[in-house]
C-alpha cells in the first residue's frame, strides 16, 4: 500500500465544542478538525495522508467536505498503476493528494493548473495531530 503524507504546522485557534471540531490556522489558511485537547495558541503538528485528499478544478460548493483549500498543481508523479502523486502548491505548503490516472487523465491534471484540495474533516484522525514546538505569535503592534 502507497503511504504519502504532509505535515503541517499550525496553531490551535479556537474551539467549537457544539460540533466538537477545533480550528486550526497554517500558513496558508485554517483546517477544521476533531477537537484537540489543548489550548488556543498551542502549536500542532498534522499529518495529512495524500489518500484523504481530493482535488476539484472549480470552487467547490454544495458539499459535505468542509475544508477546501485553494493552489496550483505543481507536479504530477505517475506511480505504480492505477496511483499517480499530485502535489499542490498553497503558498507555503505543498500538500500532496494520491489519485487515479483515470481521474488525472479525465480532469487534464497538469503543472501550473489551478485547483481546489479538499479534506474531509473526519478523515483528519486524532492520531495525525500532535502537539508542536513552535515560536510563539508574534504580538500585534500596540497603536
Amino acid at each position: 500500500m502507497i503511504r504519502i503524507s504532509t505535515a503541517i504546522l499550525a496553531r490551535v485557534l479556537r474551539h467549537d465544542p457544539a460540533y466538537g471540531l477545533s480550528t486550526l490556522h497554517f500558513a496558508d489558511g485554517e483546517l477544521r478538525v476533531p477537537q484537540v485537547a489543548l489550548d488556543p495558541g498551542a502549536g500542532v503538528r498534522i499529518a495529512i495522508d495524500a489518500r484523504d485528499v481530493a482535488l476539484a478544478l472549480t470552487r467547490p460548493m454544495d458539499v459535505s467536505i468542509t475544508n477546501r483549500l485553494p493552489g496550483t498543481i505543481a507536479a504530477v508523479e505517475p506511480l505504480a498503476l492505477p496511483y499517480v502523486r499530485v502535489a499542490l502548491d498553497l503558498g507555503a505548503t505543498r500538500l500532496d493528494a494520491l489519485v487515479t490516472a483515470e481521474s488525472v487523465e479525465r480532469l487534464a491534471l497538469e503543472p501550473g493548473l489551478r485547483a481546489w484540495a479538499m479534506i474531509k474533516t473526519v478523515a483528519i484522525e486524532p492520531a495525525m495531530i500532535s502537539p508542536a514546538d513552535l515560536p510563539p505569535p508574534r504580538p500585534w503592534p500596540s497603536a
